[in-house]
């Protein structure tokens, strides 16, 4: 199915710079789309199977979603010394969800598949005050903000107080398998390089997900992530 439901880099190139005069550098931003484009495909087989998945009440509460496609392999356990990723925030006044910001992952390890070659990873930030110190230009997961492994599937109900008072829920996938994450001393930035390719302009992290008037159009690739997301943590109409 996410075969059917990829589009292409090029394809999405040529419509940014056909269809949004904003947007001229696309065909710089072949690696963002990309990147947006992975973390789409990473959440909806993340959150596709409610047995083996991220819970929908909390997608449901998430203030802001994470996602660093494909950590590289760093010996007994992941080493996060290169991941790249984006992240969004949710307005509550609107329930909805900012265009994506460029993030990097820089340092720190993950205990949870030894010897991984690579791992998706994908953070809820779980309040308001763990997107402020998101926000800032440099933090320290297990540092500034509290992180725990995230529950998984329906059995999520039973998660631990820690988990329940953690400022962030981590996951991680590799080689087809999932479950919560344990990760420390990783330090997340914004990758200002990214957003100036990505949307024509020197951007800030806080500007793109927290001051959005600031912003005329968005590029098509980051609306297929926005409405990702909306759909996927929206609540469920109850089955019949």
């Amino acid at each position: 199915m996410l075969r059917h439901l990829r589009i292409s880099v090029v394809a999405l190139a040529a419509i940014v710079g056909a269809g949004w005069p904003a947007f001229t550098v696309a065909q710089d931003a072949a690696d963002e789309i990309e990147r947006i484009q992975k973390s789409i495909e990473i959440l909806r087989a993340l959150t596709a199977t409610p047995d083996d998945a991220i819970p929908q009440y909390l997608l449901e509460r998430a203030e802001a979603i994470v996602v660093i496609p494909s950590l590289v392999r760093g010996g007994f356990v992941v080493g996060a010394k290169h991941g790249k990723g984006i992240i969004s925030v949710r307005d509550r006044a609107g329930n909805t969800w900012s265009p994506p910001a460029f993030m990097s992952m820089t340092g720190g390890s993950i205990g949870w598949q030894i010897g991984a070659e690579a791992v998706d990873m994908v953070l809820l930030v779980m309040n308001k005050e763990g997107v402020g110190e998101l926000l800032e230009d440099r933090f320290t997961l297990g540092g500034n903000l509290s992180v725990a492994a995230g529950p998984v599937g329906r059995s999520a109900s039973a998660a631990t107080n820690a988990q329940v008072s953690s400022q962030i829920l981590a996951y991680s996938r590799s080689k087809g398998l999932f479950a919560g994450a344990t990760i420390e001393g990783a330090a997340l930035h914004e990758d200002r390089d990214a957003n100036k390719n990505f949307y024509g302009t020197a951007l800030t992290t806080r500007t793109i997900v927290g001051e959005r008037t600031a912003m005329t159009t968005t590029p098509p690739a980051a609306e297929m992530w926005r409405d990702t997301l909306q759909r996927l943590t929206m609540p469920k109409a109850p089955a019949r």
